[in-house]
C-alpha cells in the first residue's frame, strides 16, 4: 500500500471485474459514466483517507466510502428514499435477468428442470383431483349408496353388490323412514336401439323410476318422472343425436332389442367421464323389465332371497345417518334366511363417495381398498419428482456460490443487510419458478391428450378457473421459496472481508449438502425404476399364464334379440356352410367372464360343514370344440349320448376343491338334480389373470344362452370372414347391427389397469431420471470448471485422459452407489407389500436390483463423462494461463 506522500496517479486503473460490479450497482449508466464514477470515487477517497491501494485492496477501500457517495449521488439527482428503494428493486431484477442470460446452460437446466418437475406434479395433481371428485357430479352423492352384502366363506371374507329382489320391498316398507329412494337396477349391458333405419348397440339399464331424480340428471327434454310410464325410455343427449339427428326425439317410438316398442319421454345430458354411470346411455323402466322377464317376476313373487341377481341403489333420508342406517339393516337377509348366518352374511350400505376408490375387499382381513392406493402412490411420486427439480436448483445455486461470492462481499461492504440479500436471492428463485410455471402450463397443455389416452381419462385444462391459476401461482411461489431457501441463506452468510481479500474458502463440509441432495435424487429415481420393472414383470408373468383354451380367431356376439334365440340352429348351419367359420356354440357367459356362482352341490365324501361355491356355466354341445377345451380326463359333450343332457364337465380346480379322485363317471347333485361327470378340463382363466382359478362346472343348457361363440377359419383373412358372417347375421337378424368382440382383445382388457399404472409409472420414472441427470450434468460442469487449474497441472505432470476422467467421475459414482444401497431395501419393502394383493404373482429376484444398479451407474457415467472428458481434453496451457 502506498504512503500518503507518494505521487498520486492521475487515473485509477481498477481491474475489469471491478467496473462490471460497479455497473451492476448502476445498470442504467454507460461504461464511460461508470469510469467517471470511479474517478470521482477516487478523489472522494483521497480527501477522506489520503491513502491509495491497487487492485482488490484499492477496491476494498473504495467501497468502504460508497454508502456516503451513493447518498451524495441520490441527493445530487434529487432521489428520495422511496424512489431509491424502487430503483434497488429494479436493479435486483436486472441482476437476476443478467445472471440468467449470462449463464445460459445453467439457466436452461434450472428452468427446464423445474418446468418438467412442475409439469409432472401438475399432471398428477389433475389426475388426483379427477379421482377424488369421482361421482361428485351427482348432487346427492353424499347420501347415495349401493346396498351390498359381506360374507365369510370357508375362512375368507368378501363382499358383493349382487342383491335379491325381495329386499327392494323390504327396505321400502320396513325401513321407509330411513330411505328417500330405494332403486332396483339390472346390470349395465348392451342393447339394440332402433329408429327407422338407424340401428345401434348401446349400453344401458333397466332401472327404477326414481333413478333420474336420485341421480339429479340434467334433463334437456322431459322431466325426471319420465320412467313412470312402463313403456318409456330416457336417452342420453349423444344417443338421441345419433338416433334422431336434428329431429325432436320427444314422443318418438324406439324399438328396444327388436322386441319392445318404447316411447322417448326424456333426454338427459351425458354424464361426465368421472362418474359411475358414464356408460349408461339410456334408461328403461324397471317395471318393463319385470313384466317381460318371467324369471325376474318369479323371483319377486316367490320371494327368492337366495337369487342374488340384481343391483340395488338407495338414498338415505335427509335426517338419517348413512352409517347408522347401514348398521340397522345388517341382519335383514339373515332374518328371512336364518341358515345364512353360517356365512356371517350382513347387508350394508356402501357410500357413493367410496365406490371408485374403495371397491375391493381383502379376503383375509375384509378391509376395503382399491384405487385409493394409486392416488397415494402417484401423489407421492408427484411430490418426489417436484422435489428432484427443486434439489437441482438448490444444488446448482449453491455450487456456483463462489462465482457470486465477490458480489455478496461487495454488497455487504456497501451496507446491504443480510435480509436484503436473502430477499434478492429469493426474488431470483421466484423469477425462475414463475418462468418455469409458464413453461410448465404449456407442457401440460401439450401433454394432456397423450396423458388422457394412457390414463384413460378425459381431463381438460381448467383455463378459466380462477382457483386453478391462484393455486398454480401459489404453488410456484411455494416452490420458489423451497427451491431458493438454501441458496438464499447460504450465499447471504459469506464474510465480505474474506471474500474480497481472496481468503474465503468454502470449507470441507460445504459440498456435503449438495452430495446429500444428489443421493436423495438418485434414491428416488432408482426406487421408481425398480418399481417400474416389478410392475412390468408382474404383468408379463400373468400374460404368460396358461389360459386353458385357444383365444385366437375366437369372437363373441351377444344374444340380445329373439331372432337369434329362435333361429340359432339355422344360423349355425348357414355360417358353417360359408367356410369362414370352423365351429360355433352358445354359452351363458363369454370365455373371459364367470358371471354366476352357486352353492347347493352334493357329492360322495363331502364334509357336511364344507360350504361350497362353484362357477356355473351353461353351454351348448359345441362349446368345447369352439373354444378349444384341453381335456385331462374323460370327454367332451356329445350329441351321440342323450344322457349328456345331465352331464357335467369340471375344471381341475373343481376336482381339487371337491376332493374327488377318479371323478369321471361320478354323480354330483345340484339342487337335488343328479349330474354325471363326463370330463375334466384344464383350468380356463375366465376371471382376473392375477387371481386363482375358481372351481367351475359346465352343463348343457341352451336356455341359459347369452353369448354366441364363433371360431374363425384361419385360412381366411379376418376381414373376409367377418364380411361373410355379417351377411348371414343380417339374413336371420335383420333388425340389428352385427356387433362382435374378439376374445383376445377382451382378455387383454384384464391387464388394462395394471398396464396403465405401469406405463404411467415408467414415464414418471423416466422423467425423474431425466431431471436427476440434468442436475448431475450441471454439477459435473461446475466441478470441471472449479478444478480447471488442477486438471491443467495434472496434465502437465503427465496425467492421461482416462486418469482425469476417473478423477472427475468417481465422486458421482460413489454417490449413486450410496443411493442404490438406500433405495434397494425401500423398494423391496413396498413392492413386496404391493404384490401381496395378487395371489398369482412373481417372486422378486436379485437380478432386478442388479440391473437397476448397473443402469443407474451407466446413466451417471454417460451424464458425467461428457463434461469430464471435455475438461480432460482442454489444453493445459490455456487453462493455467486463464486461471
Amino acid at each position: 500500500m502506498n504512503s500518503f506522500n507518494n505521487p498520486l496517479p492521475e487515473t485509477p486503473k481498477p481491474p475489469q471485474w471491478i467496473k462490471q460490479l460497479l455497473g451492476w450497482f448502476h445498470p442504467d449508466e454507460t461504461l464511460e459514466e461508470v469510469e467517471g464514477d470511479l474517478d470521482e470515487l477516487y478523489k472522494y477517497w483521497y480527501t477522506r483517507s489520503g491513502k491509495f491501494s491497487a487492485n482488490v485492496h484499492y477496491f476494498i477501500d473504495v467501497v468502504s466510502v460508497l454508502p456516503p457517495f451513493v447518498r451524495r449521488r441520490s441527493t445530487k439527482h434529487a432521489y428520495s428514499t422511496p424512489l431509491l428503494s424502487q430503483t434497488m428493486l429494479r436493479n435486483y431484477f436486472k441482476i437476476a435477468f443478467r445472471n440468467l442470460t449470462r449463464n445460459r446452460g445453467y439457466s436452461f437446466i434450472n428452468i427446464f428442470g423445474l418446468a418438467t418437475g412442475m409439469a409432472v406434479a401438475m399432471l398428477i395433481g389433475l389426475w388426483v383431483y379427477d379421482e377424488l371428485t369421482y361421482n361428485t357430479y351427482y348432487q346427492n352423492h353424499k347420501r347415495i349408496a349401493k346396498v351390498m352384502q359381506s360374507f365369510t366363506f370357508n375362512g375368507e371374507s368378501g363382499a358383493g353388490e349382487y342383491m335379491p329382489a325381495p329386499l327392494i320391498e323390504e327396505l321400502r316398507t320396513v325401513y321407509k323412514d330411513d330411505f328417500t329412494y330405494v332403486v332396483p337396477s339390472s346390470w349395465t349391458g348392451e342393447h339394440i336401439l332402433a329408429y327407422k333405419d338407424n340401428k345401434f348397440t348401446k349400453t344401458g339399464n333397466y332401472i327404477g323410476p326414481q333413478a333420474p331424480e336420485m341421480l339429479s340428471l340434467k334433463m334437456l327434454s322431459g322431466t325426471h318422472a319420465g320412467l313412470k310410464d312402463p313403456s318409456s325410455i330416457l336417452l342420453s343427449e349423444s344417443v338421441a343425436k345419433v338416433l334422431f339427428g336434428e329431429e325432436d326425439p320427444m314422443g318418438k317410438i324406439v324399438k328396444l332389442d327388436n322386441r319392445l316398442n318404447v316411447k322417448v319421454t326424456g333426454v338427459y345430458e351425458d354424464m361426465p367421464f368421472n362418474t359411475e354411470f358414464k356408460d349408461i346411455t339410456f334408461m328403461a323402466p324397471w317395471d318393463l323389465y319385470v313384466s317381460t322377464q318371467g324369471w325376474v317376476k318369479r323371483a319377486i313373487d316367490n320371494a327368492e332371497w337366495d337369487n342374488n341377481s340384481w343391483q340395488l341403489l338407495a338414498q338415505v333420508a335427509p335426517n338419517a345417518d348413512l352409517e347408522k342406517v347401514s348398521a340397522k339393516i345388517k341382519d335383514v337377509k339373515v332374518k328371512h334366511r336364518p341358515e345364512l348366518a353360517t356365512f356371517k352374511i350382513q347387508v350394508f350400505l356402501h357410500p357413493m363417495s367410496d365406490w371408485h376408490l374403495y371397491s375391493e375387499w381383502d379376503k383375509k382381513t375384509g378391509k376395503q381398498g382399491g384405487r385409493i392406493q394409486f392416488v397415494w402412490l402417484f401423489s407421492i411420486i408427484g411430490i418426489f419428482v417436484l422435489l428432484l427439480a427443486c434439489i437441482n436448483f438448490m444444488n446448482l445455486a449453491t455450487a456456483r456460490s463462489e462465482k457470486r461470492a465477490k458480489e455478496v462481499g461487495i454488497r455487504k461492504s456497501i451496507g446491504s443487510m443480510r435480509s436484503q440479500l436473502i430477499g434478492q436471492f429469493f426474488g431470483e428463485s421466484l423469477l425462475v419458478t414463475l418462468v418455469a410455471f409458464a413453461i410448465c402450463v404449456l407442457l401440460v397443455a401439450l401433454a394432456l391428450p397423450t396423458f388422457n389416452t394412457i390414463a384413460d381419462k378425459q381431463i381438460t385444462m381448467p383455463w378459466f378457473n380462477p382457483v386453478f391459476w391462484l393455486a398454480g401461482i401459489a404453488f410456484s411461489v411455494f416452490t420458489g421459496l423451497i427451491a431458493g431457501s438454501y441458496p438464499a441463506l447460504y450465499l447471504s452468510s459469506f464474510d465480505p472481508v474474506s471474500v474480497l481479500k481472496g481468503t474465503f474458502r468454502a470449507g470441507k463440509l460445504a459440498s456435503m449438502p449438495r452430495k446429500v441432495l444428489v443421493v436423495v435424487q438418485f434414491t428416488v429415481s432408482i426406487t421408481l425404476i425398480i418399481g417400474t420393472l416389478i410392475v412390468f414383470l408382474q404383468i408379463q408373468y400373468a400374460k404368460n399364464r396358461p389360459v386353458g383354451y385357444d383365444r385366437s380367431g375366437l369372437i363373441t356376439v351377444t344374444m340380445n334379440t329373439p331372432e337369434l334365440y329362435n333361429n340359432y340352429n339355422a344360423l349355425r348351419d348357414e355360417l358353417l356352410k360359408t367356410g369362414a367359420v370352423i365351429d360355433m356354440s352358445t354359452s351363458s357367459a363369454p370365455a373371459t367372464d364367470l358371471n354366476s356362482q352357486n352353492g347347493g352341490f352334493e357329492w360322495e365324501g363331502k364334509d357336511p360343514n364344507f360350504r361350497e361355491a362353484l362357477g356355473t356355466i351353461g353351454v351348448s354341445h359345441d362349446f368345447g370344440k369352439t373354444v378349444g377345451w384341453q381335456f385331462v380326463a374323460g370327454r367332451d359333450f356329445s350329441r351321440q349320448f342323450a344322457s349328456d343332457s345331465s352331464g357335467m364337465v369340471l375344471n381341475e380346480t373343481a376336482i381339487r376343491y371337491m376332493g374327488l379322485k377318479d371323478p369321471v363317471g361320478k354323480t354330483i347333485k345340484w339342487r337335488d338334480r343328479p349330474f354325471i361327470v363326463v370330463g375334466v378340463i384344464k383350468d380356463m382363466v375366465m376371471e382376473s389373470p392375477f387371481s386363482p382359478i375358481s372351481p367351475t362346472s359346465f352343463m348343457l343348457n341352451y336356455g341359459w344362452a347369452n353369448v354366441i361363440n364363433i371360431k374363425l377359419n384361419p385360412t381366411y383373412s379376418a376381414r373376409e370372414s367377418l364380411a361373410k358372417i355379417e351377411t348371414v347375421f343380417h339374413k336371420f337378424n335383420p333388425g340389428s347391427p352385427f356387433d362382435f368382440k374378439f376374445t383376445d382383445q377382451q382378455y387383454a382388457l384384464k391387464f388394462a389397469a395394471e398396464e396403465r399404472i405401469g406405463t404411467l409409472a415408467s414415464i414418471f420414472a423416466g422423467l425423474a431420471i431425466f431431471i436427476s441427470c440434468l442436475g448431475l450434468f450441471g454439477m459435473a460442469s461446475f466441478v470441471a470448471e472449479q478444478r480447471t487449474k488442477e486438471i491443467g497441472i495434472r496434465k502437465v505432470l503427465g496425467a492421461s485422459v482416462l486418469n482425469l476422467w476417473k478423477l472427475l467421475s468417481q465422486d458421482f459414482v460413489v454417490l449413486v452407489l450410496i443411493a442404490f444401497c438406500i433405495a434397494t431395501p425401500i423398494a423391496w419393502y413396498f413392492l413386496t407389500n404391493w404384490l401381496t394383493k395378487y395371489e398369482y404373482r412373481i417372486e422378486i429376484s436379485w437380478w432386478v436390483f442388479a440391473i437397476t444398479g448397473l443402469g443407474a451407474l451407466l446413466i451417471t457415467l454417460l451424464t458425467v463423462s461428457f463434461q469430464s472428458i471435455k475438461a480432460a481434453l482442454t489444453n493445459p496451457v490455456k487453462s493455467l494461463r486463464t486461471e
